[in-house]
């Protein structure tokens, strides 16, 4: 899986994971198990075209209301995610301890674009930030902390339960969770993360 990610990371020649479109293919790694690494579509299609709605992004406090199981999920590994400040306008930079490699909840579901090609598509789930984070932006993605994961990818339990459970497994990891603004102006291209 980690040889899986290099290669993607090399021929992505260390741009940023972008949101897909109908004119920009990057397709984006994901662990789909815990054995498996799928490139998948970042927001969802619809009726063969990028869905008309924001879905790039998900609410955990949406996914927690469910009362049946949720979407198949993912993982998406990325080194550093970013937001802009507003009304600075200044981008920030969330790493985690010594540029360690930061791990995303996702939901996931099939989809299809106009010539016909099957993608899976996810949706990263977001919740509230964490306290010593929230004066850059309200939301952050739910970090799926490394003992969580196996639960995550295959758990049938109710969506409220497993929501619940993923944010309190990931508070020790957001609390690590370190914060820097840049100015810079290829960082400041593209969407949130980077591998």
């Amino acid at each position: 899986m980690l040889e899986g990610l290099r290669s993607w990371a090399v021929g992505n020649d260390g741009d940023i994971l972008r949101p897909t479109g109908k004119n920009l293919r990057t397709l984006n790694p994901t662990v789909t198990t815990p054995s498996t690494l799928e490139f998948a579509w970042w927001g969802y299609l619809v009726n063969g075209a990028p869905a008309s709605f924001a879905s790039i992004n998900t609410r955990s406090e949406r996914l927690a209301a469910s009362k049946g199981p949720l979407p198949e999920r993912a993982i998406v590994p990325v080194s550093f995610w970013r937001e802009m400040q507003k009304p600075s306008r200044v981008w920030h930079h969330f790493t985690a301890p010594e540029d360690g490699l930061l791990t995303l909840a996702a939901v996931t579901r099939p989809g299809r674009a106009a010539d016909g090609t099957e993608y899976t598509c996810y949706s990263i789930v977001m919740q509230p930030a964490a306290r010593h984070l929230e004066h850059v932006h309200d939301r952050m993605p739910l970090l799926i902390s490394p003992g969580f994961t196996e639960e995550w990818l295959t758990t049938e339990s109710p969506g409220g339960g497993l929501i619940d459970a993923a944010i309190a497994a990931a508070t020790p990891v957001n609390e690590l969770i370190r914060v820097t603004a840049t100015r810079d102006e290829k960082s400041a291209k593209g969407s949130d993360q980077l591998f």
